[in-house]
């Protein structure tokens, strides 16, 4: 048995070997690795008070149920007898699902990103008894494979310098404050005024963007929602064409690429390639969330109804494969694949597959639609294909010399046979976990996605999510808890639960006309500036808040750091930003703007430069700068619903929608509140820009054309 067992859990230890701690985990990541022969321990106090008892090395792993090389290392590396040997002998070992603990994860990229270079999942790091890393990586192979080390050859190695070089060891951890401090020292504050920041943000999107693939860098290629909405935001602001087709040709080229599930909507995770044809498998709701979002923005900016689609099946695939709870609530992943050896064999197409369940003519269409044996050949089994959009129904009518009709009649009979086939294949596992900073973000996106489509079920499930999780995982003295489970609220003291759910039941408020999800929204701003704002700092919000916080500040783990960059998702100092705007503009009250730009200038003075990870500060600031637009709808007949539908359906980055007046605490402009009628004979809106309001208009492209035209130029 290893050394270093605690004294009330030995006997039990020597009756269960291995990972038997992790069996009751709310984690599914953790719970998968309870049968492991590794002694592993979750995140808390235990291990390391073992590792000083014992004078021992820390071994952290930190994955996910949705990582596929986290899976890699776990069926191999960590099953293999000799690793497993040296690891129960050396060494105490701690797994951590980063859903569950982000800060844990945060804290950790970030040290083994300044002493490898590298980061990622898995997260492989050695640690003192004080939680601070001394040598770190990703993901390892049991034996040195392609210029890679294994992992029986580090486990040695670490083992070593422990025991004979250990100033090395201290060293490294010097090195590793000095370089963390030198980060700090660079984030001191500054005189930037935030329309620097916008022009370095907008310099850098232009260097970096794919002229031909659309998005930004070569490969691995990741998705940025925020920096879109950025472009979309410049277009609208500047009358900037280039800014608008450099956002259509992102969101257009992402679409139809493998990245995007052709059959079963959604979008996976990051394109390995450049062109996003072939994808990293797993599908999060967190990019699905703010994916789904930027969608909305962009189908509201640009006539492009393919983006229209987009949001369907974005919207489609959450309310089918994360939102199965009746109670509410929507899962946090799902995974790449279902066993080991398998890459994203549910998703990918063998030809002799597609002959197994499609006509010839059928197939022939699919082939040309969707480039089999073009370039969404899986690189490690070139027989299996990712499906892209290759050629347009016009073209593949060309090709085959049928009419376009016939081209569009097979295709949907293929793909009806396609997603059959698809079905009866074992499904890739869905983390039913639920968590608010993935649960805010998207009932905020489905409340918006269903008021474009006019689908009242995704509506729905937007007000189900939000009522659960107020009713069980809140708390007017500690906010959201940041995770749901059968006992209610767990995990306390995170900034991203805080921001991102209260940007949700903003949304969701003014998608309902429901006062009480502005008022709670109000109530989480309102409990996250007490707990997370720093005085001192100019208000910036640190990411953990420590009189909240349940869980151990261990090694760099502070509450002190602040989250000012976006990952690519939207950065909780921006979010809240936006939180305060948007309060502004459903209350009336503008001292949440002022509050807003307080904030934001001290944001904006910690920024050392601006890349396209500021492009939500960015984004922020100029939301800011721009006079509220609310429109009212006033009717209830054909008129006003096309009304409506012509004002939701036109983009402005600070637009408020109301079908009818508003009930408190929502308000609205004197001069709006005196003209309404109650029941005019016809369908009209009403306008206004800040407290400035236009004549009723009852014709839908005009209105249409009046909220464009309230830019701020």
């Amino acid at each position: 048995m290893a050394e270093g067992k605690s004294r009330n859990t030995a006997s039990s230890q020597v009756e269960r070997p291995g990972a038997w701690r992790l069996a009751n985990s709310t984690s599914a990541y953790l719970r998968a690795a309870a049968g492991q022969a590794i002694e592993w321990y979750p995140w808390g106090p235990e291990p390391f008070e073992i590792a000083k008892r014992t004078r021992r090395p820390v071994l952290l792993d930190v994955g996910a149920a949705w990582c596929h090389w986290c899976h890699v290392m776990d069926e191999g590396t960590y099953s293999d007898a000799e690793v497993v040997r040296l690891v129960n002998g050396n060494f105490v070992a701690v797994k951590v699902d980063r859903d569950e603990n982000p800060e844990v994860d945060r804290c950790y990229q970030k040290q083994v990103l300044v002493l490898s270079g590298q980061g990622g999942w898995p997260l492989t790091a050695f640690l003192s008894s004080d939680g601070e890393a001394f040598l770190g990586g990703t993901y390892f192979p049991v034996q040195d494979t392609g210029g890679m080390p294994g992992f029986r050859r580090v486990l040695k190695e670490v083992m070593h310098r422990w025991r004979d070089e250990h100033d090395t060891v201290d060293s490294n951890i010097r090195g590793l404050r000095e370089a963390l401090l030198r980060v700090s020292k660079s984030e001191r504050p500054s005189s930037r005024a935030a329309s620097q920041l916008r022009s370095a943000v907008d310099k850098s999107l232009g260097e970096g963007f794919d002229e031909d693939n659309g998005g930004w860098g070569l490969a691995p290629k990741f998705p940025h929602p925020g920096a879109v909405s950025f472009l979309l935001f410049k277009a609208w602001h500047e009358k900037d064409d280039k800014a608008l087709e450099r956002a259509r040709l992102t969101l257009t080229k992402m679409a139809d690429g493998g990245m995007y599930d052709q059959l079963g909507g959604g979008f996976h995770r990051y394109g390995v390639d450049a062109s996003w044809h072939i994808p990293h498998f797993e599908k999060m709701a967190g990019d699905n969330a703010y994916l789904l979002r930027t969608y909305v923005e962009g189908a509201c900016a640009i006539d492009e109804p393919r983006l229209t689609d987009i949001v369907r099946g974005i919207t489609d695939y959450v309310l089918t494969t994360l939102s199965p709870d009746p109670e509410g609530g929507f899962a946090s992943s799902q995974d790449a694949d279902n066993s080991p050896g398998d890459d994203g064999n549910y998703y990918t197409w063998s030809k002799a597959e597609l002959k197994a369940v499609l006509t010839p003519e059928e197939l022939k269409v699919v082939q040309w639609r969707y480039g089999i044996n073009a370039e969404g050949r899986m690189p490690h089994n070139p027989e299996r294909n990712t499906l892209y959009l290759f050629l347009t129904p016009g073209e593949i009518a060309l090709e085959l010399k049928v009419p376009e009709e016939e081209v569009l009649h097979r295709l949907s009979y293929a793909k009806a046979k396609m997603i059959e086939a698809r079905m009866a294949r074992p499904k890739p596992h869905v983390d039913r976990a639920l968590y608010a900073s993935l649960n805010g973000p998207m009932l905020g996106a489905l409340s918006l996605a269903g008021r474009f489509l006019n689908y009242h079920k995704a509506v729905s499930a937007a007000r189900l999510t939000a009522d659960r999780f107020l009713a069980h995982a809140y708390s007017s003295k500690r906010g959201m808890a940041h995770q749901l489970t059968s006992e209610g609220g767990k995990g306390w003291g995170l900034l991203d639960d805080q921001v991102g759910f209260a940007l949700g039941l903003l949304d969701l408020a003014e998608v309902t006309g429901e006062g009480k999800y502005l008022e709670a929204g109000r109530e989480i701003v309102e409990i996250t500036i007490e707990r997370f704002a720093v005085a001192e700092e100019g208000g910036l919000m640190r990411g953990i808040a420590p009189d909240v916080y349940q869980g151990i500040m261990q090694g760099s783990l502070e509450g002190s750091t602040f989250q000012l960059e976006d990952t690519p998702h939207l950065s909780p100092n921006a979010g809240m930003v936006l939180a305060l705007a948007r309060l502004s503009a459903l209350t009336g009250d503008v001292s949440y703007d002022e509050r807003g730009r307080t904030l934001l200038d001290a944001i904006v003075s910690r920024i050392p430069n601006g890349t396209l990870f500021e492009a939500g500060t960015a984004l922020a600031s100029w939301v800011l700068e721009v006079p509220t637009v609310r429109v009212v709808i006033e009717g209830e007949d054909a008129d006003a619903d096309a009304l409506y539908e012509s004002a939701i359906r036109t983009y402005h980055p600070r637009l408020v929608v109301f079908r009818g007046e508003p009930s408190p605490p929502f308000t609205l402009p004197d001069e709006v509140s005196s003209n309404l009628s109650g029941s005019p004979a016809i369908g009209r809106a009403l306008v206004c820009r800040g407290t400035s309001c236009l004549p009723p208009i009852t014709e839908p492209t005009k209105l249409a054309s009046a909220i464009r035209e309230t830019s701020s130029t």
